[in-house]
């Protein structure tokens, strides 16, 4: 199972009897499980993010930021590969879902080459010189590789594994910059090494069986297995993905190649303010996903409708906790993150249309990581098309027409259509099934 042994129990959700404060305990404990490892990652990008804005030109820290974007895209691409997939294994014989595990693994070789290869075309193109587009692809090649460490690792009941990558991660980033602080060589090219390298030691925690299967010579016949996952799964599950990322970041692509990098890098800003969530919501799901898959798999329906509230819960406590740091940070420490020649109004607009894109966001997550769960992929597919048109149209004519902070505006109106449309697929599951 791409190096992971498979549990030789797996509950469905866990006891549901335990009320009150215990209950609440349990829930905190569970997602603060979950949520530790990409609240540090984004203390990591978060310390990165202010020392690059005060220490680099803008144009770099734009680069930076839009490399924060580019790679989280090739991780949504590999939960839409590989995660719904894994999702599928779940309840089926111990040799068919091995067969899945290892042929999804020979699949995610290739996948990693072509994630960091795109990642060092965009950064090449975006301005970044040869040497640290290079590195900074490797970078986006063993991310995307850690990303499918942590999916198996959810997927096979072993979160730990997963907090410990991002843990590591976010430990040797730090520590590597602030020896570059120190040292007087903060560069952009010295920052892709430490990326690099901060990624490759997130790989440890997996495991020494994990990292000799991902050396395994290829599985004979593994592309006549996957071919079936692709046709009834892979391609609906990448689809909704694809469109995803164009209603969330569609202003990214647009404005750091129409207007520049140096552009670009003033809406990085509000987006950095609410990274702690973002990733959090990125996290969640992979850890959220195999639980519903289970108990729809043990027929326990009101279980996973149950995960929904809980999921909801703990979203909100981190948008509250997010919003309510970045307000201290802009009222009382503005110059943590507003750098002479930006415009601070401009900044706090962003930083407020952040927010409510956000917090759109966190609403709809628990019924779309229910709805990846329960295998409705292709109407969850058709719901991101929808808000990806919403999102491209209205964001490139603001874009032009009021300026790059307004285009904001447009991304909010497409994940709000696209929520409106999965709130629609869940009252309608709920219908047929509850």
């Amino acid at each position: 199972m791409s190096g992971f042994a498979p549990p030789t129990a797996l509950k469905a959700h866990g006891a549901r009897a335990v009320l009150g404060r215990s209950k609440l305990v349990q829930l905190a404990g569970r997602y603060s499980l979950t949520a530790i490892g990409p609240i540090a990652v984004s203390a990591a990008h978060f310390a990165a993010s202010v020392i690059f804005l005060h220490k680099l030109k803008p144009a770099e820290f734009g680069l930076f930021s839009f490399l924060l974007v580019v790679v989280p895209f090739a991780l949504s691409i590999s939960s839409g590969l590989f995660g719904a997939p894994l999702l599928s294994a779940i309840g089926k014989s111990e040799t068919i879902a091995e067969g899945k595990y290892n042929a999804l693994g020979q699949v995610n070789r290739l996948y990693c080459l072509l994630a960091g290869l795109v990642t060092a075309t965009l950064m090449y193109f975006g301005g970044a010189g040869q040497g640290a587009s290079m590195l900074f692809g490797l970078y986006g090649a063993i991310m995307t590789l850690r990303w499918y460490g942590r999916l198996c690792a959810y997927n096979v009941s072993h979160p730990l594994r997963a907090a410990f990558s991002d843990i590591t991660y976010s430990v040797v980033l730090l520590a590597g910059l602030v020896l570059l602080l120190a040292t007087g060589n903060l560069s952009l090219e010295s920052t892709s090494v430490t990326m690099f390298v901060s990624a490759a030691l997130g790989l440890l925690p997996f495991g020494h069986a994990f990292l000799l299967a991902q050396l395994r010579r290829p599985m004979p016949g593994f592309a006549g297995i996957y071919a079936p996952i692709w046709r009834d799964v892979t391609r609906w599950s990448l689809l909704g993905v694809v469109a995803s990322e164009m209603t969330a970041n569609a202003h990214a692509y647009l404005v750091t190649f129409i207007a520049g990098a140096h552009a670009f890098a003033l809406l990085a800003v509000g987006s950095l303010m609410m990274r702690p969530l973002l990733l959090v919501l990125g996290a969640l799901p992979d850890r959220e996903r195999p639980v519903i898959a289970r108990a729809l798999a043990a027929g326990d329906v009101k279980a996973a409708l149950a995960t929904i509230n809980e999921f909801r819960t703990a979203a909100g406590a981190v948008w509250l906790g997010t919003v309510g740091l970045s307000a201290v940070i802009l009222t009382w420490m503005p110059g943590l993150v507003i750098r002479r020649g930006f415009d601070a109004e401009a900044v706090t607009l962003a930083v407020g249309l952040w927010a409510a894109i956000v917090a759109v966001r966190a609403m709809r997550a628990p019924e779309q990581a229910f709805l990846t769960a329960a295998g409705e992929f292709s109407a969850l597919a058709r719901a991101g098309m929808w808000g990806s048109l919403v999102s491209l149209g209205g964001t490139l004519m603001l874009l032009v027409l009021l300026g790059p902070v307004e285009s904001l505006l447009g991304i909010l109106c497409g994940e709000m259509a696209m929520s409106w449309r999965i709130m629609r697929l869940m009252s309608a599951w709920r219908r047929a099934h509850a």
